[in-house]
């Protein structure tokens, strides 16, 4: 899929979910890393990330664009389009559009390093090591153990 047929299926689900045109711009954006799209208000233009549709598929791609034109509506409205307010949130539900993105496969592979406190039992989890001897927990103050 391209950017011109990104643009086209945006279209079609602005019509499709919102009964509005959207006459924004569209693309893939490769660069984005620990999101699924972003709207951008200052260029009315929204952008996708392409690992979505690859890895995932299209199924979730429609859900990643429909919480985007959920901004995009709300903004052109002149409404509050933050994930807090109240409006967005609602427009979410009336239109069946996802909160968060799932997770990508391709991350969620990646390896995590599992601490445990000695005291209370919380578990943590940290892409990077840590100082045992410099930190603690954060409920109790109690020592921290690596698991794996």
């Amino acid at each position: 899929m391209n950017d011109s047929k990104l643009k086209a299926l945006i279209e079609k689900i602005s019509f499709e979910y919102f009964n509005k045109p959207f006459v924004g711009n569209a693309k893939f954006n490769g660069r984005l890393r620990t999101t699924g799209g972003r709207y951008i208000p200052s260029q009315n233009i929204i952008e996708i990330n392409p690992k979505y549709l690859h890895e995932l598929g299209e199924e979730d791609l429609i859900g990643i664009i429909k919480h985007e034109l959920c901004h995009y509506h709300l903004h052109i409205a002149g409404k509050p389009y933050n994930h807090r307010s109240k409006e967005f949130r609602e427009l979410l539900r009336k239109t069946g559009s996802p909160r968060f993105c799932r997770m990508l496969p391709s991350e969620e592979q990646k390896k995590r390093i599992k601490y445990k406190c000695e005291t209370c039992g919380t578990e943590y989890q940290r892409k990077r090591r840590i100082n045992l001897n410099k930190y603690r927990c954060g409920k109790c103050r109690g020592k921290l153990k690596l698991i794996n």
